[in-house]
């Protein structure tokens, strides 16, 4: 589940793992934007796992990004290959009748969410890789004290 990934990115962290640690929160974020994409989060039966994973995600993210984001080209490979790896491992939970779905066929909405998944991915890296907006990001990570933070 993603909150099961959540959890495993937060003790790789906490053991000193940092690059696994990013590789699986990205896993987590991106297996849980495939089950949005179909399951429908507002069911009563979902509310706590949308909770949690937001919770996890809000507790861990600024300090697992404050890592991940201390090498943008280091960052960009983990991002890449946690999205290879959502996409050739599917969340099969998505598929069971029990789990309420959005309107629509369950591999279709899939589909769309994992399509969404790579125009962001490609966003990211195309804003990344203008040497303009890289210098402006880390600019920024210097000004806020995020590479002391992060960076050891």
């Amino acid at each position: 589940t993603p909150m099961t990934l959540m959890v495993l990115a937060i003790r790789l962290y906490d053991t000193g793992l940092r690059d696994d640690a990013v590789f699986w929160f990205y896993a987590a974020k991106d297996r849980y934007a495939t089950l949005a994409g179909v399951a429908d989060m507002r069911a009563p039966s979902l509310a706590q796992v949308e909770d949690a994973t937001r919770n996890f995600a809000t507790l861990a993210g600024p300090v697992i990004n404050g890592y991940a984001f201390c090498n943008l080209a280091n960052q960009q490979k983990i991002a890449a290959r946690a999205l290879q790896w959502t996409i050739d491992n599917p969340y099969q939970a998505v598929m069971l009748p029990q789990i309420p779905a959005l309107p629509g066929d369950r591999t279709q909405n899939r589909d769309r969410a994992l399509a969404q998944l790579r125009d962001a991915a490609a966003k990211e890296r195309a804003y990344l890789a203008d040497p303009a907006n890289a210098a402006k990001f880390k600019a920024q990570r210097r000004e806020n004290g995020a590479d002391a933070r992060y960076c050891w």
